[in-house]
This record gives structure tokens, C-alpha cells and sequence, in this order.
């Protein structure tokens, strides 16, 4: 997709946007002639948040537009960067520039707001209404940067909106090694039995069942010598339950349990386009939860690459079985951040609601860098607790641990728990349990497949590794 965004040199390009929050609009109409006082105030603006005014000059063509935000704008509260989101659709096909001074990072975030408020899922649309769109003009770094981002969120957005038949595990694959071409980077595939021969059983017996073999999608990027990131992503294509089915209604939106992959990809795009110093790991098992005469069965005992024997108490709880094995290989190579994405239980949303991912840590550091960015972009998140007490949930009579706990509380935290078995203490950890969608519609964010955590991830590696 376009940004929507235009760099250039600073100065009058473009009708002025100013942003007012209730409290400073008397101020505001103040510093304004006579004619645009009586406009605003007949018009009913009162600077609510997401409302605007579109002001008229002397020569009643558009002059300004005025827009409300909840926040003061020289509050130290970070400006909502979904402000102008709803205007590249809002307003005519001119450009715009904000008037109102902005920190640094506001620019960029509003910039992001606005171009990802010209997002539109429309592959399947077969008459597209093609029409311009307001444009954005900032200076050419913001524009730079927010760009980037923007693409990079849109990239996750259209792999989750993609359905399941044009998106299974070797879909993925090719997804990911046309990112890899594109960007110069290594992209490579352990496919079907490969897995087993090659020491990753758990993959192979979540994937099996398809007609679609299972793979691990292994991207590398970057210089050798540099700090060593690994991101991994859960890259469930479709989730029927297995054999544990699931009721229609909870299949319904299974295209997007591929989720943590998208975000994953999304953020190596980042990253290279960015140029950031790092090497860059990225693996994504890539496995359609199927049914068939080989599906893997409920207390079956699974194999993993850990060593460590898994009992299926539940074939719906597959995501953690294909990550265990992801995991256990990107923590081989002692990373310094190890960051993995999953859409992987309902206890989180029903904790947390579909819009604030749960975040578990083996690493206050960690944690706590992401938490800080989160506030800071506003792009929300809350740490929950690896409560080893709960780990006797996950005990097994036959192996080493189930695959589901004993008790539906705490379902979130018990997952997370039994990923831990699969990540050192010593290498640092950060795993995102997420929805990955939009289930309303809001300025920026329309209904399906949503980046959740993304930017909040991405400033604190541009803080870790750019400096």
C-alpha cells in the first residue's frame, strides 16, 4: 500500500491541520479573525476527540481543518497517534500538513496513524473504487521512518485477512522468501518428514495431517558478528481443534492463527528496511491443524526437539507444541533478545480483552524496556506472571508434561509456563499471547487482522540497537 505520506522541505506546503483539545480551543479561536471564530462556533466544534472542523478562508475555499484530541498538546502525555487516522478518508484529495508543533516522536506516530487509516483489504474486491486520497506532507525523515512502519503493519494486516486457502504453510513459506529477496536475506524450509529426520517431531505431528505438509521457515538477515535477535511466530494457517474440533463459531476466524508469523515477518521487514544492526534470526513453524486418518490424537505422547516428551491432553492446544520446537532451536544460538508472537489462548482475551496482549517474561529488563515503550507509543500491553506454582497444572502420568493444564484457570499463564520449559533462564524471553484482530472498527484500525505490541516491540529494539 502508498503511505499516504509526502517528505519535503519544511514551510507552507499544504492546508494547515491544527489539533485542539477542548480545554485550548477559546485560546486558540482567540489568535483567529473575527469570521473563523463565528464559523467554528456555529459549526458546533467543541474539540471532542476524533471530531474536526473544516474551516474556510477569506476566499471561502478550505483553509484549515481543525481537529480534536483528548490531550493537551503540550501535555506530557504522549499525543494519541490515532488523532488523524479517520482523515485520509475524511477529507478531499489535497495536501495536509500539521500546524500544531510536535515532538519528534508524535510527528512520526501520527504520521503512522494516518497512513495506516488509508489501509484497505480489497485482494478479493473484483470492482475496486480507486480514488485519491489526502496526503500527509511532513519532512522527509518522518516520512521515512513512518513509511516504513506503515508498510510493515500493512504487510501483517493482509497476511492475517488472507484466507486459509490461499495461505497455508507453503503460501507462508513463499511469503516469506520473497521478503527475503527482496531485502537480501537467507530463507530456507524443513519440510514434512524432513522434520522428523532433522530433529523437529512436534512440528511434523501438529502439521501432519494436512494436505499441506508442515514446515519450519528459517530467515536470517543480517551481519554475523552483530548482536544475535531471534523473533519466532506461531504459523497455525487454519485451526480446526484437531480432533478436539472446534464448534464453528470459534472456527470461523482460524485464518488468522497464523497471526504471531505475520507479526514476526512484519517486524524482520522492519528491520531490514530499516537497516538496524543486528542479526536477525526469524522462524516460524508453518503447520495446518487438520483432520484426517493421522491426526495426532488426544494422549498421544508427542517427541520434541528438546527432548522433553509432551502428553496431548488437548489437540487444540497445538500452537505451543509447534513452538516448543521453534523455541528450543532459536535458544541454541543464545540470542540476546528471544521475542515470540502467538495467538495462542482465549484465557488471555477473556484476561485482558481483544485489544491489550499479555506479555510473560523471564527477564525484568526485557519486560520492562517493552512496557515503557508501549506507553510511550501507545501501543498497550500488560506483563502477566510465569507463576511456577502453576506448573503442577501441567503434570502428566506418562511424560514429561501435558500439553494443557488440569484447570481452566489460568490458562494464559500455564501456557506461557509450559513454553518456558523450552527457553533457558539465560537467555532472554518475551513471549506476546495476542489477538491479532480488529473485532471493531476504530479510526486506523478497521475491522480484521490487526499488529498488536508491534510498535511498542519495535521502538525498543530501535532503542537497544540503534541507540
Amino acid at each position: 500500500m502508498t503511505s499516504h505520506l509526502h517528505g519535503g522541505a519544511p514551510g507552507s506546503d499544504g492546508v494547515p491541520i491544527d489539533l485542539v483539545d477542548k480545554d485550548g480551543l477559546e485560546e486558540w479561536l482567540e489568535g483567529q479573525p473575527e469570521a473563523t471564530r463565528r464559523w467554528v462556533r456555529a459549526s458546533g466544534f467543541a474539540a471532542r476527540a476524533h471530531t474536526r472542523c473544516l474551516v474556510p478562508d477569506a476566499r471561502h475555499e478550505l483553509g484549515s481543518v481543525l481537529v480534536g484530541v483528548a490531550a493537551p498538546v503540550d501535555s506530557k502525555d504522549p499525543l494519541d497517534p490515532w488523532c488523524c487516522a479517520d482523515l485520509p478518508a475524511a477529507l478531499p484529495a489535497r495536501r495536509f500538513r500539521i500546524r500544531t508543533g510536535l515532538e519528534a516522536g508524535d510527528a512520526e506516530r501520527i504520521a503512522v496513524g494516518w497512513g495506516l487509516g488509508a489501509y484497505r483489504f480489497d485482494r478479493y474486491q473484483g470492482k475496486k473504487q480507486e480514488r485519491e486520497r489526502a496526503v500527509l506532507c511532513t519532512d522527509p525523515g518522518t516520512a521515512l521512518r513512518a513509511g516504513r512502519q506503515i508498510e510493515a503493519i500493512a504487510l501483517v494486516r493482509d497476511l492475517i485477512n488472507t484466507p486459509a486457502g490461499d495461505l497455508l504453510p507453503g503460501d507462508l513459506f513463499e511469503a516469506a522468501r520473497s521478503l527475503a529477496d527482496r531485502f537480501g536475506a537467507e530463507c530456507s524450509s524443513i519440510t514434512g518428514d524432513e522434520l522428523v529426520a532433522n530433529g523437529y517431531p512436534a512440528i511434523h505431528a501438529v502439521g501432519r495431517a494436512s494436505t499441506d505438509p508442515p514446515r519450519l521457515i528459517d530467515l536470517r538477515w543480517g551481519d554475523s558478528s552483530a548482536p544475535r535477535v531471534t523473533l519466532a511466530g506461531k504459523g497455525v494457517c487454519f485451526d480446526t481443534g484437531g480432533l478436539d474440533l472446534k464448534p464453528a463459531s470459534g472456527m470461523r476466524l482460524m485464518k488468522k492463527d497464523m497471526g504471531g508469523a505475520a507479526h514476526v515477518l512484519g517486524l524482520a521487514r522492519l528491520v531490514m528496511s530499516s537497516e538496524l544492526p543486528v542479526r536477525l534470526r526469524v522462524l516460524i513453524p508453518a503447520v495446518e491443524n487438520a483432520v484426517a486418518g493421522n491426526a495426532y490424537r488426544p494422549g498421544d505422547v508427542l517427541a520434541t526437539r528438546a527432548g522433553i516428551t509432551v502428553e496431548v491432553d488437548n489437540t487444540d492446544a497445538e500452537g505451543r507444541i509447534v513452538l516448543c520446537d521453534a523455541l528450543t532451536e532459536a535458544a541454541s544460538e543464545e540470542p540476546e533478545a528471544l521475542i515470540d508472537f502467538a495467538t495462542l489462548t482465549g484465557a488471555a482475551r477473556i484476561a485482558l480483552g481483544p485489544d491489550v496482549p499479555a506479555l510473560f517474561s523471564n527477564d525484568d529488563e526485557l519486560a520492562g524496556g517493552l512496557a515503557r515503550h508501549a506507553e510511550e507509543v501507545r501501543d498497550p500491553l500488560w506483563r502477566l506472571p510465569l507463576h511456577r506454582p502453576y506448573d503442577d497444572l501441567l503434570k502428566s502420568r506418562v511424560a514429561d508434561t501435558a500439553n494443557a493444564a488440569s484447570s481452566p484457570q489460568g490458562g494464559a499463564i500455564t501456557a506461557a509456563l509450559f513454553l518456558r520449559r523450552f527457553v533457558p533462564d539465560t537467555v532472554p524471553w518475551a513471549h506476546f499471547d495476542l489477538m491479532a484482530w480488529n473485532a471493531r472498527a476504530r479510526p486506523g484500525r478497521p475491522i480484521g487482522g490487526e499488529a498488536m505490541a508491534f510498535r511498542a516491540t519495535w521502538a525498543w529494539l530501535e532503542e537497544c540497537y540503534r541507540g
